[in-house]
């Protein structure tokens, strides 16, 4: 099982991606556990995860999450999808 963590600014705009992850998750029968967390808790919350998102409101923080998290690939969650909402990355 693959652990995905989404960070942003406080942890509120990507828990409603995290349920469209999910919920895409699912329906392909991907098995994974996805969480949203503030940037303030990146070293303590996803320095376990198989990848962590950025939301692009915080894509200037790429760097320092990866430092904080080293061999953890760190990525910026695409603006458009962002918006849409689009778990499932289409």
């Amino acid at each position: 099982m693959r652990k995905i963590i989404l960070l942003c600014s406080a942890g509120m705009s990507t828990s409603m991606l995290v349920k469209k992850m999910q919920e895409a998750a699912a329906a392909d029968s991907y098995e994974c556990e996805i969480a949203a967390f503030p940037m303030s808790e990146a070293k303590a919350k996803a320095a376990d995860a198989d990848i962590i998102f950025l939301g692009p409101q915080v894509r200037f923080s790429k760097d320092k999450v990866a430092e904080q998290c080293p061999g953890r690939p760190v990525e910026v969650i695409d603006m458009k999808l962002y918006g849409r909402m689009d778990g499932k990355g289409d």
